[in-house]
């Protein structure tokens, strides 16, 4: 079975002398459960597997039995160390009190249990992190696949990544377009909308989030002002509501507005955004055309081009803590710039010989980035930067 470098990550992370909680987390059907189950059938020390996936939101004293166990079974067993793993933990209310009561006791009374929880929300799990476990625990952040992954596993080429995104359990179903679509409406977008935004988040409109979604899936690698988007959605209510939306939305994994990249806060908080799906797949199930008509529209296919790059950034800039933003003035632009402690990286996406890419050498002058480079025609080829590490433009 194929493994993603994750796998050593976690593996090596449990190995380590008990002391933090490890908190995998990142955007649904990205294979967080597989991988950590991968590393425990390998694993050499005995560890006990509770999901909360059927458990009742308000069976607070679930986490509380799940410790006792492995407690019970740790004493009887007369082992040394001794692994708890809970996955979807973000569906138990309060479930960070829980988890800090518990490890704290075993930290008191020098219980060599070690704890690794999985979950799908990243709102939630945030949310619960930075209230209650402070200084407790460490995040391993996983994305979505990359391009390398889905050429190496499934045999993906790299115009069918760039369509068809990085879901795996999408993958096998890329030859039955239709079908592929309504998987991904129904195991990521639904799914995440409905168990992870409104099952914890109060929200007035309901349809007007799904709806702010696709409209801004369907633009993702462009901006649009929320102002015409409250053009083109039905009892929208105001900006402030669909920026709060786009919030949830980015804290879910799904899509991001992304801001002009500026020196002055107040100028880039006021800027319009540039929307950003995190996988490739959110924007073609909104798409008219088949894979096949679209490789044939140049104009169609340069959209879908740079949103995919787009997608491809974003989702490293979540795992590695980048700060990612466009660049506009006046006629020149830069489709994403990077930045990470003071120093950036300026990337124009370049999908045919035709685009201009004057904005770039206007960006060097005035802000003297680290790294300005080309992906696409003239520049690096789109295969070899979607496998690189983007730290190392650094």
């Amino acid at each position: 079975m194929y493994k993603r470098a994750d796998y050593i990550v976690i593996k090596n992370r449990i190995k380590e002398p008990r002391k933090f909680i490890q908190v995998v987390m990142g955007p649904r059907q990205v294979g967080k459960s597989t991988v950590v189950k991968q590393v425990l059938a390998e694993l050499d020390m005995p560890y006990q597997f509770y999901s909360a996936d059927d458990v009742p939101a308000t069976n607070h004293t679930w986490i509380s039995d799940c410790w006792s166990a492995v407690r019970s079974l740790k004493e009887n067993r007369g082992v040394d160390t001794m692994l708890l793993v809970i996955d979807e933990i973000q569906k138990v209310h309060n479930w960070s009190e829980a988890v800090k009561k518990e490890w704290d006791d075993d930290t008191f009374h020098d219980r060599d249990i070690k704890v690794l929880l999985l979950g799908s929300s990243r709102v939630l799990l945030e949310r619960g992190l930075s209230e209650s476990l402070g200084g407790r625990f460490e995040e391993i952040r996983m994305s979505h696949w990359g391009y390398a992954e889905m050429r190496d596993c499934f045999g993906f080429t790299l115009d069918q990544y760039l369509f068809f995104g990085g879901y795996p359990g999408a993958a096998p179903l890329i030859g039955d377009e239709e079908r592929y679509r309504q998987y991904i409406r129904s195991a990521i977008v639904e799914a995440t909308i409905n168990k992870d935004i409104l099952m914890d988040t109060p929200i007035g409109k309901p349809a007007l989030l799904r709806r702010t979604f696709e409209l801004g899936a369907a633009y993702s690698g462009q901006l649009l002002s929320l102002n015409k988007m409250l053009g083109n959605l039905q009892d929208a209510g105001n900006t402030t509501t669909l920026a709060g939306y786009v919030q949830l939305l980015d804290e879910a994994g799904l899509l991001t507005g992304l801001q002009k990249y500026s020196i002055d806060t107040a100028r880039r908080k006021s800027s319009i955004p540039k929307f950003q799906v995190y996988n490739n797949a959110l924007k073609t199930i909104y798409h008219p055309y088949t894979f096949e008509q679209t490789i044939l529209d140049r104009k169609a296919w340069g959209h879908i081009f740079e949103s995919g790059i787009g997608a491809y950034i974003i989702s490293q800039a979540f795992v590695h803590r980048l700060e990612v933003f466009y660049w506009r003035e006046r006629n020149d632009e830069v489709d994403f710039v990077l930045r990470r402690q003071g120093s950036s990286v300026a990337i124009e996406v370049k999908s045919n010989a035709a685009k201009r890419t004057a904005g770039l050498d206007t960006f060097r002058r005035m802000f003297e980035p680290q790294t300005a480079l080309i992906v696409g025609d003239g520049g690096i080829s789109a295969g070899e930067f979607l496998s690189m590490d983007i730290r190392k433009l650094f």
